[in-house]
C-alpha cells in the first residue's frame, strides 16, 4: 500500500484525518486505541513487518510510524496487498 492508502485505511477505521506514515504521534493515539483488544497480536504483527527477532529487539521497540501503520494495519485485517 501506498503512504497515501495507508493513511486512508486508518482514517477510514477511526475519522481521524492524520499522517499516520510519517507521525509517530498519530501512531501512538492509533496504537492506544486498539491496545486493549489487539496488544498481543499487535506485538506479532509489528515483529514481522519490522523483521526482528522477538518483541524484545531493537527493530521492534525503533520501528518506524510507517512500519506501525501498517502492523495495525495488518492487525486489524485492513492491510491490502502481499504477505511478509
Amino acid at each position: 500500500m501506498t503512504d497515501e492508502q495507508i493513511n486512508a485505511a486508518i482514517s477510514a477505521v477511526y475519522g481521524w484525518d492524520a499522517d499516520y506514515c510519517a507521525c509517530l504521534n498519530a501512531m501512538h493515539e492509533a496504537e492506544s486505541a486498539i491496545f486493549n483488544a489487539f496488544a498481543p497480536v499487535y506485538a506479532q504483527q509489528l515483529v514481522l513487518v519490522t523483521r526482528a527477532e522477538s518483541c524484545g529487539d531493537r527493530e521492534f521497540y525503533c520501528a518506524t510510524a510507517r512500519q506501525r501503520a501498517e502492523a495495525f494495519l495488518r492487525t486489524l485485517g485492513k492491510w491490502e496487498g502481499g504477505q511478509r
